[in-house]
């Protein structure tokens, strides 16, 4: 492991990083008064740095075979500069193709999805409220002026969804995976629709139900803990309008067709659906490479798979719905994901208090390490295009041509987006 040393040193020497590395033996490489400094504790992690297997380095510092001194920010300018390609770059071989959709299709029972989703959403309700807005709207903000705090950007996301959508009073409205509630509540109290929410996380449900109590809504919001796959319909007919908000990330290609044809099912004739979530970088990779996507996968969000716009819509068209507008937003997540990660980092003693509090100070650590590096990694990610952001916009036709505001539109969407941007 030691021969590495050389080939090290040249290499920091070459990328002129601003990194330095403390050996095991106390050795330093590089500056020590670096900006960015990797402690190791271990020979073989080394030989992960100089594969530059950026997720492995980031296991050996969640399990505590190195530390890392510096800023997020600073790191993962770093890691960037380390990676030899693009971590997007497809695998279109078919073996590939044919082991990920084994993969998908063993990891998304509805048994294995609750797991996964308690296991991401319930690590605490407290350790999220440290860095989430008050609302706790855990997904993408909208930054419709460039001077809006996070507050007040995800107010804006919020609404831009419920004008997209064509809210109005009196109408059904599903919002599938409804998290802390933040769509689900702005809808029912700025829209006045009859909302109904589903989740599979017990700390959302139960926030939620107390949230819909204390503001007087128990007559016309409902949330339930529920599998989108058993969400049946209502006694008199479909929803109006469905919502999907950074949630089909979890569903799995395997799924996509069941997930799609249940939206269309549960959907009114005429009716619009928002699917809003992470994508892919590349056309075919169903997560970063160099390790990233591996990390993410053991340590955040088991379960996990990306897909290319082109075959989220793909598969939406292929289950019978009609998509009327597609909005990329991935310069809005990379912003978003750097004022969680920079609200993390201000609060670090608070932080791994709320952790320890669950009553184990070693798994405590380990979250905040794996957190620390998810948040500012999928900032990074964001900002160089390796994933993407899309809001996608469809009908389910009805079949009357008289539907909808013009002949044969067969759903209330005009056909423009006037209404969208007042």
């Amino acid at each position: 492991m030691k021969g590495l040393i050389p080939t090290l040193e040249e290499r920091l020497e070459r990328l002129a990083l601003p990194l330095a590395l403390r050996l095991p033996d106390n050795q330093w490489l590089g500056p020590p008064d670096a900006p960015v400094r990797l402690a190791f504790r271990e020979w073989r992690s080394l030989a992960t740095l100089a594969a530059a297997q950026i997720g492995s380095i980031g296991e050996d510092y969640v399990e505590g075979r190195l530390d890392i001194s510096g800023t997020m920010r600073d790191l993962m300018a770093v890691a960037a500069s380390l990676l030899p390609g693009n971590p997007a770059a497809s695998n279109t071989a078919w073996w590939t193709q044919m082991l990920r959709r084994a993969k998908s299709l063993a990891s998304h029972s509805r048994e294995r999805d609750a797991v996964q989703i308690q296991f991401h959403y319930d690590v605490s309700d407290d350790f999220y409220a440290l860095w989430l807005d008050p609302r706790r709207v855990y997904s993408c903000a909208y930054f419709r002026a460039p001077d809006m705090s996070i507050a007040q950007a995800q107010e804006a996301k919020l609404d831009h969804i419920c004008r997209k959508l064509m809210l109005k009073p009196g109408e059904r409205f599903l919002d599938i995976g409804a998290g802390w509630g933040g769509l689900l509540l702005w809808a029912a109290e700025h829209y006045g629709v009859d909302a109904t929410g589903i989740t599979l996380s017990k700390n959302q449900h139960a926030h939620v139900q107390r949230l819909i109590g204390e503001k007087g809504l128990s007559g016309r919001v409902r949330m339930e803990l529920r599998d989108y796959r058993d969400m049946e319909l209502p006694a008199d007919g479909g929803f109006d309008k469905i919502s999907s908000v950074g949630m089909f990330e979890h569903v799995g290609q395997a799924n996509m067709p069941a997930y799609f044809g249940q939206i269309r099912r549960l959907l009114k004739p005429g009716g619009l659906v928002l699917n809003h979530g992470i994508t892919a970088g590349g056309l075919d990779n169903d997560q970063l490479g160099a390790g990233m996507g591996d990390f993410i996968e053991k340590y955040i969000f088991p379960g996990g798979e990306l897909l290319h716009v082109s075959h989220v819509l793909r598969e939406m068209s292929r289950s019978g719905l009609e998509m009327v507008d597609t909005e990329n937003l991935r310069p809005h997540y990379a912003r978003t994901l750097w004022a969680w990660s920079d609200a993390l980092e201000a609060q670090l003693p608070e932080a791994h208090a709320v952790l320890a509090a669950t009553g184990d100070p070693v798994r405590a650590e380990r979250v905040l390490r794996a957190y620390r590096l998810y948040l500012s990694g999928s900032a990074m990610s964001f900002e160089r295009g390796w994933i993407s952001l899309h809001q996608m916009l469809a009908t389910r036709p009805d079949d009357d041509m008289t539907t909808g505001p013009m002949p044969g539109a067969q759903a209330c969407y005009p056909f423009n987006r006037s209404y969208m941007y007042p």
